[in-house]
């Protein structure tokens, strides 16, 4: 039997990046999946692919009745909805503060932000039936590092890390989880294919440059992440709430600033 067996779950940003391997991984382990996306098309794709009780539903997290929806879908689907996975997230693009627009700073909190916010509101109440349920946020280590060129995106998961301790206080004698993974910088289209950024890379040379940026000498992959997410959605982690989770490599251990690395690239996001 897997890990996730007879759960279901919903994966925001699930169609590429951390979502998708993490859609690959969960499916792999028994899951009955929901893959949300503002990708509609490749989220049908990837739900086709993986075949089983797996779907697809094309969503704006930042938009309340969209994510009301989503939920909606699972539990029409599948009954139940035992774990939720707030993932989707968008980055770059952003310069000094007095320089930044403020429709992308408005932007990036809704996205990263407030859509937390909302899976969390509407993912609640089908757990709240339950008894039970496990909900997963996709913060970063800009929550905890003073980075230059990421005010709205560091305020962002700053604010999913401590809206995260609030849900997990909040909820936790209804047995009901909340926990956040802040990864650091992880090899997916949002660092070397991402239009906001300033530049595109070869996958390959996004790789090399990213095992240059912690102290673990290799760049951080998709599925590094989708094991914390793994951990964090089965059983095994029926007493862990209110944490997060850092998967950067030592990156945060160390100390180490993404700026000032030989790598040369200014902005790496996750996704």
């Amino acid at each position: 039997m897997g890990r996730l067996e007879g759960k279901t779950i919903i994966i925001t940003g699930g169609a590429s990046g951390v979502g998708e391997a993490a859609a690959r991984l969960f499916a792999s382990e028994g899951a009955k999946l929901v893959i949300a996306d503002l990708q509609g098309e490749r989220a049908n794709q990837l739900a086709e692919e993986l075949g089983g009780d797996c779907i697809a539903q094309k969503v704006d997290v930042s938009r309340s009745a969209d994510v009301k929806g989503l939920v909606s879908k699972a539990l029409e689907s599948f009954g139940q909805l035992d774990v939720m996975f707030n993932n989707a997230g968008i980055g770059g693009g952003e310069r000094l503060i007095h320089e930044t627009p403020e429709e992308l700073f408005d932007r990036t909190i809704a996205v990263n932000l407030k859509a937390v916010w909302l899976g969390i509101k509407h993912a609640i109440p089908p757990m709240l039936d339950a008894g039970s349920g496990s909900i997963m946020n996709t913060a970063s280590v800009s929550a905890h590092l003073g980075l230059p060129q990421q005010g709205a995106y560091g305020a962002s998961k700053s604010g999913v890390v401590q809206l995260t301790r609030v849900a997990a206080v909040e909820y936790a004698d209804r047995r009901i989880r909340v926990n956040a993974i802040c990864p650091g910088g992880v090899l997916t289209p949002m660092v070397y294919n991402n239009p906001a950024l300033r530049y595109t890379l070869d996958p390959a040379d996004a790789e090399q440059r990213l095992a240059q940026a912690q102290p673990l000498p290799r760049a951080c992959q998709p599925i590094d992440i989708a094991h914390a997410a793994l951990y964090l959605a089965s059983d095994e982690s029926s007493f862990v709430t209110g944490t997060t989770i850092v998967v950067d490599g030592g990156w945060t251990a160390s100390g180490r600033a993404r700026m000032d690395n030989p790598s040369g690239l200014e902005d790496l996001y996750q996704k």
